[in-house]
């Protein structure tokens, strides 16, 4: 069977580059933001129609780039509007305090696109 780890670490990366170029948030911090328990989530891409602000981002799969794949939340855009967590037809999206998030959402990212560090090693957690 052919290995897609390659085509798929590629997907990431250019995700993480298309993040780059997006602004960041331009408000203060909100109360609290929105965490995804990655453990818990499908990839079923529901809750990214629901951001109005387009701070969810895909995290293809470590192996093929459509399959097991999950998403993400881009804390440092992220408005707190609570849409993707009302709207998560499998409850994974938990809003945090903001002076808690970044810990939480540190634990529960299983892969990360946001946080790619080419310097690091892989593209994310296995």
């Amino acid at each position: 069977m052919f290995d897609y780890s390659d085509i798929s670490e590629a997907k990431a990366k250019e995700i993480h580059d298309h993040v780059a170029e997006k602004p960041e948030r331009k408000i203060k911090l909100p109360k609290t933001l929105a965490v995804i328990n990655q453990s818990g989530c499908t990839g079923c891409e529901a809750c990214i129609q629901f951001c109005p602000v387009d701070c969810i981002e895909v995290v293809p799969g470590p192996r093929f780039v459509d399959m097991g794949k999950l998403v993400e939340v881009d804390l440092n855009r992220c408005i707190g509007c609570k849409l993707c967590a009302k709207y998560c037809p499998w409850d994974t999206i938990t809003m945090i305090p903001s002076a808690e998030s970044f810990d939480k959402a540190n634990e529960w990212t299983l892969r990360s696109v946001v946080k790619l560090d080419v310097t690091a090693g892989p593209l994310w957690k296995t």
